[in-house]
């Protein structure tokens, strides 16, 4: 039988494509939990939201996670609800006046 495709979500596509211009981190866990290495990472280092977290957690696994204002969330839900991002929104209309030039007549 032949397989079906897996259907891509808008949504997503796009709040994947705003989090591709929010500064990203990669860091290791170590002993501790992903969350807990991403939020002592963010306070060891003093990161201002928004920002992108990689904690990879074995060689297979690597865990997302976003900075925002609001807290830490996990990148998928972002992604699908970015809109309820407020820093997210800025950085959506400065990707929107590069990828759409402005004419003036």
């Amino acid at each position: 039988m032949a397989r079906r495709r897996k259907r891509k979500s808008r949504r997503r596509q796009e709040g994947r494509r705003i989090l591709e211009s929010v500064p990203q981190f990669s860091i290791e866990c170590g002993e501790d939990k992903p969350v807990t290495a991403a939020r002592k990472f963010i306070h060891a280092e003093g990161i201002l939201p928004p920002a992108l977290l990689l904690v990879k957690r074995n060689e297979h696994t690597t865990d997302r996670y976003f900075w925002a204002e609001k807290g830490l969330f996990g990148a998928q839900y972002v992604e699908e609800n970015h809109f309820l991002f407020p820093s997210l929104r800025t950085s959506e209309d400065e990707i929107d006046a590069v990828a759409v030039p402005s004419r003036s007549r």
